[in-house]
This record gives structure tokens, C-alpha cells and sequence, in this order.
């Protein structure tokens, strides 16, 4: 999970400051599709509102999309992007005042947001009360207003939408969240976690006065939810066995429900509130009567845990779906049931349309298959159905003994494809390529400082590739990164972020000297703020009478942690120059995420940034806008001695200090200017001697062949080899290099050099 960012210092602490991380979230080149497992769907038929209908999916992607449904097809809508982990649940909600429909969705990143349906994305409110991932949402039918939310800390919360999303007074410092949050349509305002005003509860749990009803009695995670139409009745279930039955009004406990042995992990309630179905990791659906608080019957049709249900408007059959892979269609009554169909993975949640099963699986696909949801009967009719057992292990022993039955249908009539998941991800040593496996077996090689593949291998052997792409460089670790979205999520976290330099030569950038150097945090950020930058210079032009603009809220003071640190005094604004190799896409523009000033994360498109988010972590603007970041020490200490038996003098007094990445020739360079072997026309010694001291000599004239006055590597073929641990060493590595594969050692390099026979 995406936990961005911390805490600022309490009042009188003296532990430093963390600062808020900046995360960036490299999105495949068909942003359309979902890239990692579907934890959830939710049916909305627009009769109503609309010509089609619509079908939502979350993702562990943490992206929703909206998908029409009209003439057998079903085409991308919308992406609903704020979530910054896995969506676990979403359900629609009757807006009574508004016309349309609400959106509910919760999420990992602990929070519950609000969305407008029919918008491009509209995040109309952020909930924050739990305390811990949010796993599941439901809603009263017939009584609109009312959603009750449940996770992992084993709280449930019973929540009036009409007083959570009543409008609250902006404050000077705070913007209301009323704007289009998507990846369609027009750009975008301020995130709605970012601000306080946008959220339902801040850190101590209160916001405007509104408080949810919390409903008190589980001691471990909740899994499931239901609620009948009217909103008058609530049941959850968890890893306690027992399905808890609560009045939502009130919070208080009804009754309890016991007979599973393992975790329930999906609940349904009929409208009437008489009779309830639940699904448990013990393989079982049973069937509870409510009024006699017994259970009536118990279905075991599957081999392994039952992690969906859906029924058919009359509650008269259930079609349910798990870790085994299969769906089944049960009539409630006759106990007759039959393998409707079986998919190449886990089933998460089952949503039904008309005539439709629509199927979310650990895939990130999501599959039609025919349901015959009117007349279930029909579906009987074709064969292949069998009683279904009082017991467990009379499913899994039939399983056994080869009576296993035949599926109904093989193959769905509707696919919704997504892209494979990134499973596994390797970072090179040059530390901006990093090689990636995804769910297919397909090998492919990322740029991730302007978020592209290079290269797409196909299906080899990721460990082969790996070592085939070996190079022996180094490079300071300054990001970290992970693929729990399903896509590479790359970290930046400061001061770390700025410790890696390369020479521009090395980018291949035009007309670039041969000493300049590339800080590649500082260019990646520019490149992923570069719209925002654009935008906020547009805005900030005309924004104070005096010509002056704000950066944001999170810029420091004079007395923030930034005065204490070494920054660049360079105040040229580069902002908006972008060099090629940082240049990120605009058709699939990577996502932004990092803390809001409330304490909340938000994310968004770096393409939807417009210059007004003040929530921007201050180090990244202060680097963007001003040229300043901290300057890690990219220092690199060694000796340099002549090789044993050389008749070459000793040219040093003491230890030398240089740039890590350094490259050998310089030295050498350096060691034949010393020795005047190869010093160019009109040179003088006093140039070679740059820089240097008896007790610490520093070797910065080396960075630089140009104050030197010597001729470039390629131009001059030098007569001077330099050594470590006796190996003859590329011209073309880098002291850090050396270093790490060469000298291998915690004390300080020792290089040597002797004179060789010019060619």
C-alpha cells in the first residue's frame, strides 16, 4: 500500500522532519484498460438518466472505469481517478436532490470517496474515519443517503450521505472540492482529499460537526456488508465466523449468527430484510431466516472459499463464485444447482445484469457470461445440474471421486480486456532502466525518467535477460519503487533522490559540454512538472497586484528545514525546459501521488495538474521553480600512486577527491599532465596543479578538461595506464564504479599508474 508522506515535528521535538514523499505511477500505453486485478464491480442501468447502461469496475490499480453498455458491446467511458491503492468496493446511490446518480467507492488508502456517475471523473467528497484498509460498502435501495463502510480494524460506520456531503464554508486557507478529478474530459482543479475542507473527517476523526454512526461489536476485520432497501437493517461478517445483525439507525446489536467455521467473506439481504444468504471461506452458503435467527439451509456446491454472490430480484436463486475458479446457479428452494461456468482465476465479486453475469477475477479482464438472470430455470433445463449437499466435504469428496460436473457455458459473451499486471521488476545498475515481467511471461525494458518502454523482449527468461543486460556501473540508489498497482510506482524521497548525477554526454543531449552534469531527480521532476509549471506561471502572472505569486502552502519559510540544508544558489528558473531524455508522455501521462496539508493523499494525472495545488511537496516546487535542491555529497576520496616497479615519480601528496562519476581517462589525463609527457601548446604548471594541497589535494581540475586545456579522450590516445588491486581499468569507468566492482573495499580507494608505450 501507497502509506505517503508523514507527519510534520510536534511542538518542541527536535527529531527532524520527514518530508512528504513524492510517488509517480507509470501508466501503460492503453490507459483505457486496467492493469491489475478487478476487486469489484457494480451495475447501473441508465434507463433513467441515460440511453445506455453502464458497468463500473475497481481495480487494484486503484483507477475505477466506467464502461457503456449498448448493442451487445461494451466501450471505455470515464477513468475515476483519486485513489491512491486498491479499490475493494463500490456501489451506486439515488441522488434525491441532485439529478443523476452518486458513485460510493472504498479503497486500501483507508478512505471512502463520493463520485458523480455520469461525470468525467467528478470526485465530489473524501470520507476519512478508518483506521485501516476499507474492504466493504453497502446501501440502502430505497433510502438513498444511507451507506454503511467496513475493513480491517473491524470498524463499521453507518454514514447519511445528505449531512456527510453537506457544503461547508471554505476557509482562506482551503479550496472546496467541486470540480471534475478524471482523466477525460477538461482539465482539472484541486484533488478532493487535498484539502481539509474536503474531508468527511480529518486525523481526529471529526470534520464540520458530522460524525457516522459507528456500530460497536467486532474485534478483528469485517469483510462483508449488507443492508436491506429501506436502510433499517445492516449485517456484516468477518474472521469472527458469525454474521452480526445491526439497526444502522442506532449502531445497536439485533442478533448474531453462528454455523460457519471459517471467515465470511460475502453477505446478501432480500428487500422484505426476512432472509439472509451468506459465503464463507468454509466452501458453504447458507441460507439464515432472520425472524427465527436459525439457519434454514446450508448449500455446499463449491470445492473452496465462496468470495461472491449475486441473486435474482426475487431472492429465489443465488449465482456464486470463488477461489475455485467456478460460478454456480442455485435455486434456493429445490437445492438444485449447476456449474454455470469456470474462469482461469480466483473470482472476487459477481454483479448481475439482466440476462448477464458480469465476473471480476484476479485477472484484470472482466468477463460477461450468460446468466438467464429473468428465467434462471432456463438454465437448468440445459443439463448438467445436481443436489446440492448439507455439508462441506461432499462437494470436495465428489471432486475427488471424478463427478465433478460440466460447465453450462465455455466461453464468456462479453470480454472487457485489461493489460497484464506487472509481477516482477528488476532495477539496472545505470539506475534509469529497470526490467519488468508481467502475468503474461512478456519481458519488456522501462526508461522510468520519462516513463516508456524501450524495448519489448517478449517471452523469455526474465533471469537470462537480466544478466544479459548487466552493465558494471554505478550508480547511487535514488528512488525506490514497487508494482503493487499492477505498474511501476517510482518513490522519491528527499534528500536521497538528489544523490545521483550523470554527464549529459551520457544523455546525449546536443551541444552539451563534456564536464556538465545531470542531477536525474532534478530533470525527472521537471519533466513530470513541467504542465503544472507552465500552468502555474499562466495563473501566477496576473494573480497579486505587486507581480508577486504564492508557490503554495507546503513552500517553507525562512526557518524550515531547507535553510539547513546545502541547496543550489542557482535562482534561474528552468521549469519549463524539459531535456528529451526526461520528456514523459501526454498520451499515457503518468499519475502524481503524494500527502495533501490535511494529511491525506491524493493522485492525478501530471497532464490534469493546473497549477493551482498547493499540496505539492515544497522540496519538489523549490527544485522545480527555483533550481534549488539539497546537494548530497557526490564526492568520491582516493590515492594515487605509481604501480610497483614504475619508474614513474610520485605526482601526489596525500589523498585526492573528485566526482564518483569520474571517469578514468580524466585521470589518466590528469596523471600525463602532471608528468608533462603530453602537456598541450601555451599550457603552464600552475594548471595542473589546480585545486591541490599537501594535506587534501582535490582533484576538481579533473572534472573539467576544458580549464585544463587538454585535449578530449577521443581526440588524444594516452600514454599512462591507471590500476586497482593490480587489473588495468576502462578508461571509460567511473571512480564509483571502480570502486564498487574493483576495489570492493570500505577504505579508501587506491588507485595506481604507470607510463606504457605509446601506440
Amino acid at each position: 500500500m501507497h502509506r505517503v508522506g508523514s507527519a510534520g515535528n510536534t511542538a518542541g521535538s527536535t527529531r527532524p522532519r520527514k518530508e512528504k514523499r513524492f510517488t509517480y505511477v507509470l501508466n501503460d500505453a492503453d490507459d483505457k484498460k486496467h492493469c491489475a486485478g478487478i476487486n469489484c464491480l457494480a451495475y447501473l442501468n441508465g434507463s433513467t438518466f441515460s440511453t445506455s447502461d453502464y458497468l463500473f469496475s475497481g481495480s487494484r490499480d486503484g483507477t475505477l472505469k466506467r464502461w457503456e453498455l449498448n448493442n451487445g458491446d461494451a466501450s471505455f467511458s470515464a477513468t475515476f481517478e483519486s485513489h491512491v491503492d486498491w479499490l475493494f468496493f463500490i456501489v451506486q446511490v439515488n441522488d434525491a436532490i441532485i439529478v443523476g446518480e452518486k458513485l460510493v467507492s472504498c479503497s486500501s488508502d483507508t478512505t471512502i470517496k463520493v463520485w458523480n456517475c455520469f461525470s468525467d471523473g467528478a470526485c465530489t467528497r473524501t470520507l476519512r474515519q478508518h483506521s485501516d484498509y476499507v474492504i466493504c460498502l453497502a446501501a440502502a435501495e430505497k433510502n438513498s443517503n444511507i451507506v454503511a463502510s467496513g475493513g480491517l480494524g473491524g470498524e463499521v460506520f453507518v454514514w447519511d450521505l445528505d449531512a456527510a456531503l453537506a457544503p461547508v464554508a471554505k476557509s482562506v486557507d482551503a479550496k472546496e472540492d467541486e470540480v471534475p478529478n478524471g482523466n477525460s474530459g477538461p482539465a482539472l482543479s484541486t484533488m478532493c482529499s487535498a484539502n481539509s475542507s474536503s474531508n468527511i473527517a480529518s486525523s481526529n476523526g471529526q470534520s464540520h460537526g458530522y460524525n457516522p454512526i459507528a456500530a460497536k461489536g467486532h474485534k478483528d476485520s469485517v469483510y462483508a456488508l449488507a443492508m436491506n432497501d429501506t436502510g433499517t437493517l445492516l449485517l456484516s461478517g468477518g474472521t469472527e465466523k458469525v454474521v452480526r445483525v445491526w439497526d444502522p439507525r442506532t449502531g445497536s446489536k439485533n442478533m448474531k449468527l453462528r454455523g460457519h467455521t471459517d471467515n465470511i467473506r460475502a453477505l446478501l439481504v432480500d428487500s422484505t430484510g426476512r432472509y439472509c444468504l451468506s459465503g464463507s471461506s468454509d466452501s458453504m452458503i447458507r441460507l439464515w431466516d432472520l425472524g427465527q435467527q436459525r439457519c434454514v439451509h446450508s448449500y455446499a456446491v463449491h470445492t473452496d472459499s465462496v468470495w461472491a454472490l449475486a441473486s435474482t430480484p426475487s431472492f429465489g436463486h443465488v449465482y456464486s463464485g470463488g477461489r475455485d475458479q467456478s460460478v454456480y446457479l442455485t435455486d434456493l428452494s429445490t437445492r438444485e444447482s449447476v456449474l454455470l461456468c469456470t474462469n482461469e482465476y480466483p473470482i472476487l465479486q459477481l454483479s448481475l445484469q439482466d440476462d448477464t453475469i458480469w465476473v471480476a477475477t484476479t485477472d484484470s479482464s472482466v468477463y460477461g457470461w450468460p446468466a438467464e438472470g429473468r428465467t434462471p430455470q432456463k438454465v437448468f433445463q440445459k443439463g448438467g445440474s445436481f443436489l446440492a449437499g448439507n455439508l462441506s466435504f461432499s462437494r470436495a469428496r465428489a471432486s475427488l471421486e471424478g463427478s465433478a460436473p460440466v460447465p453450462v457455458y465455455k466461453e464468456p459473451s462479453f470480454v472487457i480486456p485489461g493489460v497484464p499486471a506487472i509481477i516482477q521488476h528488476e532495477i539496472m545498475n545505470n539506475r534509469r532502466h529497470v526490467l519488468t515481467k508481467d502475468t503474461t511471461g512478456s519481458v519488456k525494458l522501462w526508461e522510468i525518467t520519462r516513463g516508456a518502454v524501450i524495448e519489448d523482449f517478449g517471452k523469455v527468461s526474465f533471469e537470462d535477460k537480466k544478466k544479459e543486460l548487466f552493465e558494471m556501473v554505478s550508480i547511487p540508489a535514488w528512488f525506490t519503487m514497487d508494482a503493487r498497482l499492477g505498474c511501476l510506482s517510482v518513490h522519491l524521497d528527499t534528500p536521497q533522490c538528489f544523490s545521483a548525477e550523470i554527464y549529459a554526454v551520457d544523455l546525449n543531449v546536443a551541444g552539451a559540454q563534456e564536464d556538465l552534469k545531470i542531477n536525474l531527480a532534478q530533470e525527472t521532476l521537471r519533466g513530470l512538472l513541467v504542465h503544472w509549471s507552465k500552468r502555474k506561471q499562466k495563473s501566477s502572472s496576473h494573480s497579486l497586484p505587486n507581480g508577486d505569486s504564492s508557490i503554495g502552502k507546503d513552500v517553507p519559510s525562512k526557518d524550515s528545514p531547507r535553510s539547513r540544508s546545502e541547496v543550489d544558489d542557482a535562482t534561474e528558473n528552468h521549469a519549463t525546459h524539459v531535456l528529451p531524455s526526461f520528456e514523459f508522455s501526454t498520451v499515457s501521462p503518468p499519475s502524481i501521488i503524494t500527502e495533501g496539508s490535511s494529511g491525506g493523499p491524493w493522485r492525478k494525472r501530471i497532464t490534469d495538474l493546473d497549477g493551482t495545488e498547493g499540496d505539492l511537496p515544497w522540496w519538489c516546487v523549490d527544485c522545480v521553480t527555483h533550481n534549488r535542491y539539497p546537494k548530497e555529497n557526490t564526492k568520491c576520496g582516493f590515492y594515487l600512486h605509481p604501480a610497483e616497479g614504475s619508474p614513474a615519480p610520485n605526482i601526489t601528496q596525500g589523498k585526492l577527491s573528485a566526482p564518483r562519476i569520474l571517469r578514468i581517462h580524466k585521470v589518466a589525463n590528469y596523471v600525463v599532465e602532471k608528468l608533462v609527457l603530453d602537456k598541450p601548446d601555451g599550457g603552464s604548471d600552475s594548471a595542473f596543479v589546480m585545486g591541490l594541497s599537501s594535506a587534501q589535494s582535490q582533484l576538481s581540475a579533473l572534472d573539467s578538461s576544458s580549464r585544463l586545456g587538454l585535449k578530449s579522450w577521443q581526440k588524444t590516445k594516452p600514454c599512462i595506464e591507471i590500476l586497482c588491486n593490480n587489473q588495468v581499468l576502462s578508461p571509460e569507468m567511473s571512480l564509483a564504479t571502480v570502486r564498487t566492482y574493483i576495489w570492493k573495499k570500505p577504505e579508501d580507494l587506491i588507485l595506481h599508474y604507470r607510463v606504457v608505450q605509446s601506440r
